[in-house]
């Protein structure tokens, strides 16, 4: 069928059909901060959230002070306090910086050469931007002229190279009086940065890793998303920490402590990688352990940190503190963290645990109808939020040209709401003894070995990490052989762990014979996850041990596998393909043939698949192979990520990469067998093939109209009551929608998943989505060009990279792909026109187009108001 009759097909790339793990986005400017020629118009003004249509903690109050004009104010993505009395709003591309005045509430242009602000931070005389200006994207410090009350003296303190979603985010003020800055995961760690606090970081793989099933931050490497600091000159700057997705804010509590909310990768839903958007106490020399593709570590691997809260699903914008609120003690003390995606501000409430905290995440403020069965799930597309000199806590709407919005929470109730104490007496001891080992990182210090290592042994997670990092910035050789003579478990683990990663290969012997003095059965659970770990990372980074130390290895672990630990399991399955156990196979099917879960089965799927040929049987062969055309619906899914997904007022659905993780999964494995297997085991691999396509029945359709945006803008309430589900259905499939989008349990991998669109985009996004895709583009599904020196142009998305090639698929719905020598590579540029076709409504009738808007607003719910009389 034509694609140019495809009447609803490939919502792929239109900005406003997004995933949920992404900062609100800015599509990519020139160097000089000019939006590009052809740059989206701004969409015209909706209507935004109502407080009536959303729910605000007991004894507060929400108003909507102001619907932003998208002609002239723009899409509102970032906000920070300026001067007292003031607050400073940011747009998108090409899209003004503005000043509020909270008591006048209005709102007057700021004349600054600044776009895509996703940092702001006033501090001192000076005003501090984070985005695209004058000399390309990084970090300005502006100073204000008082005649004017412009910012007319500007700096370029810093270089970033990257942009969009994942490129320079917030900027938060520390208790040191330096300057941090958030940065994203696409934002390469510029040059003139001092590495040693957090210097010592690799990929960390035991076994090979395989990147993202849609090609998504192929080739990215630790250490993700970022935070450096600066001095209020940007003369001198350090990388503090990393292993972030794509945290897009941070901010300080009143203890000083640093804080901020990372995305989760809704691609990976259904995948046993997948990672919650989650709460990081974000201390110094910190890995928060995202690595690409399968790469993510578990949180229970001591070389990275653990999160203060998993809150689930969603999509982290702005991050803050309740400091200086007319709030009660407790909100006072609270973060407080945005979710674009489902439109939900929550405060998070720390308490302290040892030298580190726990959180309680509690809805603030969010659509009625995520708290009240029945009631309309507006969208309500949050970005930041501060505290203003009044008291009140502020916030913003927009991003992706939705609609931008500034609104006020107070508190009405009967609490006191004097400034308190907001300083914890608990956990102080703690965390002043982090702070103390915390100056050792990155710095030689012949007191640091004899002050840190007592504190190797520490109970305390935070306080063993951070004991760890002070002695690693130390030369090894002096501390080598305190590592192989400890005997405390925690102190040993610990410090092997410090000597896989630091240590030679020269050192390796040494540390199993020193493992070797722990046995499993001799340490509590989490020490067993902490020598499997030591195991992993030496083996990774000094190399596979040699024959003796392999069998003294497998002595011990092989008759631990399977036990009744599913997670330990995991873990001690991976060092036993890694060494090739006798008969590992034929355990690890036995595993998946109990698995409870899709998750604990997938993950059993994904490392057999580089076991050696010699490994297997033909049966063996013949029952792996069998999993990719099970009946999924025996399996669950934990607990946690069913809560997650009910908590954000959604059903659940498999993730967009989920489909070409298994695909890729399968070529791995077929490509590990040996000719013989392959042609045995031809006729299984044709049947699976089968299968795996999904045929609909499309049938040509005539062209009805030539349909504009607001030919049927004016029957969008029609689309409320009265419309027909199944025709609705057929509409997304009778458009190869399904090809390339999720809904529910169905449909492509290659564009955003649509089970919950409505609650992030309103009806009119939708339609614009479809009758105009080019309009709003995120960098997410955007292609890019590729022109090499011979001339020879390819457009379509990187799939694969490694450190020579580029891999690039032209078509999303087709499997031919294109390598492009890094060397033969002229340009590289970003396309301004959507993957997805134009025209996309023409071949549909008025109450078709009503009937597909009413289908993708129903979450799947056929009983939904819309299909009633």
């Amino acid at each position: 069928m034509s694609r140019a009759l495809l009447p609803a097909a490939l919502l792929l790339a239109a900005g406003l059909l997004v995933g949920t793990a992404d900062a609100p986005p800015a599509a990519a400017q020139n160097k000089k901060g000019a939006p590009p020629k052809g740059a989206p118009k701004p969409v015209a003004k909706k209507a935004a959230a109502t407080p009536e249509e959303l729910y605000v903690a007991p004894g507060f109050k929400v108003e909507l002070l102001h619907t932003a004009d998208p002609a002239t104010e723009g899409s509102w993505i970032n906000m920070a306090r300026e001067k007292p009395g003031y607050l400073v709003v940011t747009g998108q591309q090409g899209q003004p910086v503005l000043r509020y005045s909270m008591k006048e509430g209005t709102f007057a242009p700021l004349k600054v050469p600044f776009s895509q602000a996703m940092g702001l931070l006033a501090l001192g005389d000076s005003l501090y931007v984070n985005a695209n200006g004058p000399d390309g994207f990084g970090l300005y410090r502006c100073r204000e002229n008082k005649a004017t009350g412009q910012y007319d003296d500007v700096k370029f303190l810093k270089r970033f190279e990257g942009s969009g979603e994942h490129g320079p985010h917030g900027l938060a003020a520390g208790p040191d009086g330096k300057i941090y800055v958030m940065n994203g995961n696409h934002t390469k760690l510029p040059e003139g940065i001092t590495s040693a606090t957090f210097g010592n970081y690799r990929e960390d793989h035991l076994l090979p890793r395989q990147w993202d099933g849609n090609g998504h931050a192929a080739g990215i490497l630790a250490p993700g998303g970022y935070v450096v600091r600066t001095d209020p000159d940007g003369k001198a700057w350090e990388l503090v920490l990393g292993g972030f997705r794509n945290a897009y804010d941070h901010a300080f509590n009143a203890d000083g402590e640093h804080f901020t909310f990372d995305s989760d990768m809704e691609w990976d839903w259904g995948m046993p990688l997948y990672r919650p958007t989650r709460v990081n106490h974000c201390v110094t020399g910190s890995d928060h352990g995202w690595r690409s593709g399968t790469g993510v570590w578990p949180e229970y691997y001591p070389d990275n940190l653990p999160p203060t809260a998993n809150v689930g699903v969603g999509s982290p914008t702005g991050v803050t503190n309740g400091i200086g609120a007319k709030f009660p003690a407790k909100y006072q003390k609270a973060i407080y963290i945005c979710d674009w995606t489902y439109g939900r501000l929550f405060a998070v409430h720390l308490t302290p645990d040892g030298a580190s905290y726990k959180g309680a995440v509690e809805p603030f403020v969010c659509p009625l109808g995520l708290m009240k069965e029945g009631a309309a799930k507006k969208p309500l597309n949050l970005t930041d939020a501060v505290v203003g000199d009044d008291g009140a806590m502020y916030f913003t709407t927009g991003g992706r040209n939705t609609q931008g919005a500034l609104y006020r929470v107070t508190y009405t109730g009967t609490e006191p709401t004097a400034p308190a104490d907001l300083h914890d007496a608990a956990g102080a001891d703690a965390r002043k003894l982090r702070h103390e080992l915390e100056a050792f990182h990155g710095k030689a210090d012949p007191k640091a070995v004899a002050f840190a290592w007592p504190h190797l042994s520490s109970d305390d997670r935070f306080i063993r990490f951070a004991a760890r990092v002070a002695v690693e910035s130390q030369p090894v050789a002096g501390w080598l052989d305190k590592a192989f003579a400890e005997t405390n478990p925690n102190g040993a683990l610990t410090a092997l762990l410090a000597v896989a990663r630091c240590g030679d290969a020269k050192t390796q012997p040494a540390l199993l014979a020193a493992l070797d003095k722990l046995p499993l059965d001799t340490l509590s659970p989490s020490q067993k996850f902490d020598k499997l770990r030591v195991l992993g990372v030496s083996f990774s980074r000094q190399g596979r041990p040699g024959l003796d130390a392999t069998k003294r290895v497998l002595a011990e672990l092989d008759p631990k596998f399977p036990g009744p630990d599913a997670t330990l399991n995991r873990e001690l399955a991976q060092v036993l393909i890694f060494l090739n156990a006798p008969k590992i196979a034929e355990r690890c099917l036995k595993r998946m043939a109990q698995a409870k879960t899709q998750e604990d089965t997938i993950h059993y799927l994904f490392h057999l698949r580089t076991l050696p040929i010699g490994q297997w049987t033909t049966d063996q062969r013949k029952e792996y192979l069998g999993y990719w055309t099970k009946d999924r619906s025996k399996y669950g899914h934990p607990a946690e990520l069913e809560a997650w997904f009910k908590a954000a007022g959604r059903p659940y659905a498999d993730g967009n990469s989920y489909a070409n993780f298994m695909k890729n999964f399968l070529r791995e494995a077929v490509i590990n067998m040996s000719d013989a297997e392959r042609k045995e085991l031809g006729p299984t691999l044709v049947a699976i093939d089968k299968q795996a396509v999904v045929s609909y029945d499309v049938k040509p359709r005539k062209l009805v109209k030539e349909w504009k945006t607001d030919e049927l803008a004016g029957s969008l309430a029609k689309a409320d009551k009265g419309r027909n589900y199944d025709r609705g259905r057929e509409m997304f499939i009778a458009g190869q929608c399904v090809k390339c989008h999720r809904f529910g349990q169905e449909g492509g991998a290659v564009g955003p998943e649509l089970t919950a669109i409505s609650s992030r985009f309103s009806r009119r996004d939708l339609l614009e989505s479809m009758t105009e895709p080019s309009k709003v583009l995120s960098d997410q599904y955007q292609n890019e060009k590729f022109t090499t020196t011979t001339g020879k142009s390819v457009v379509g998305r990187i799939v694969d990279e490694t450190k020579d090639d580029l891999v690039v698929q032209p078509d999303p719905l087709a499997p031919e792909r294109v390598t492009i020598k890094k060397a033969d590579l002229e340009s590289r540029t970003v396309s301004k026109v959507s993957p997805m076709p134009a025209n996309l409504l023409d071949t549909l009738t008025e109450d078709e187009v009503l009937d597909l808007l009413a289908f993708l607003e129903s979450s799947g719910n056929k009983k939904g108001k819309a299909f009633g009389k």
